[in-house]
């Protein structure tokens, strides 16, 4: 697929993903939407990618819904009626079957992507662009970023299931307090609040992020990696019984695999790890 909106390359085993709209700071839009989710489907199915990166060009990650389409959105009802069914029928085709209807809807699909998903966040993050960066597995965020939900500013509310996964990233009344006030918050307030997970000079961001991904892609087995994945989202619909049980079923297949003989082969051998993910 051609992208008009974003850049995809592949690096190390690394697919960046860039969100390339920056004289707009990348505001999404329904082209940008349809790109993001075939490039991260491409990138799943790819056996050369391991790890997946998503950033903004220029000054911003993403300013949230480009407003000249709200504008429309708010103007015409053939336009409401468009949107309407675009959120009833979700993303795109699925490749994977083994993915819960929950991460089947549109934007919560990210946790259905079988590899690590880190969000490297440059700059302002606000409305539907907090959303995209909190279905990210892990977000690093630049020290100039900005964070703000929006929604209630603008006579909306929690959108995209927000509501379900800011107060499990960052509690409850956190959360509240965010989409109460939509308030502007900097990337210190928001590592305090657990909403990043690591706040980088802007000028080394990028730097941090891709040397955390080479990380994961050398050192780690992939098949762990989309394994442990879907333990920890599915977790989130467990009790701890279902959660034990699952993972004990995992571990026994884990025994007859390639990469876990691997996993023992190099760390008693002391040389650096060659995983397949089989």
């Amino acid at each position: 697929m051609a992208y008009e909106q974003i850049q995809y390359e592949i690096t190390d085993r690394i697919a960046t993903l860039t969100l390339n709209r920056p004289d707009r700071l990348n505001a999404w839009t329904p082209v940008m939407e349809d790109e993001v989710f075939h490039a991260l489907q491409e990138a799943d199915s790819d056996d050369n990618v391991r790890v997946i990166i998503l950033t903004g060009a220029g000054r911003g990650f993403c300013a949230g819904a480009d407003l000249q389409s709200l504008d429309a959105v708010g103007s015409s009802s053939d336009v409401v009626n468009k949107l309407k069914a675009q959120l009833a029928a979700g993303p795109g085709e699925f490749k994977r079957t083994d993915i819960r209807s929950d991460f089947r809807k549109t934007y919560s699909y990210f946790p259905s992507i079988s590899k690590p998903i880190i969000g490297a966040l440059n700059g302002p993050t606000v409305g539907l662009g907090l959303v995209i960066a909190l279905y990210c597995d892990i977000r690093f965020s630049s020290d100039q970023a900005k964070f703000s939900t929006a929604f209630s500013r603008r006579g909306l509310i929690a959108e995209h299931g927000i509501s379900w996964m800011l107060p499990r990233l960052i509690g409850i009344s956190n959360a509240l307090d965010l989409l109460y006030s939509a308030r502007l918050i900097e990337s210190a307030e928001a590592l305090r609040m657990g909403l990043v997970s690591r706040v980088c000079p802007q000028t080394s961001l990028m730097e941090e992020v891709r040397a955390y991904a080479r990380e994961l892609a050398d050192k780690v087995s992939p098949r762990s990696l989309g394994i442990i994945k879907r333990q920890v989202y599915d977790a989130l619909f467990q009790d701890l019984g279902e959660a034990i049980d699952v993972a004990n079923g995992e571990m026994l297949t884990s025994f007859g695999c390639a990469d876990f003989q691997e996993g023992v082969a190099h760390f008693v051998q002391k040389r650096p790890p060659q995983f397949t993910g089989k």
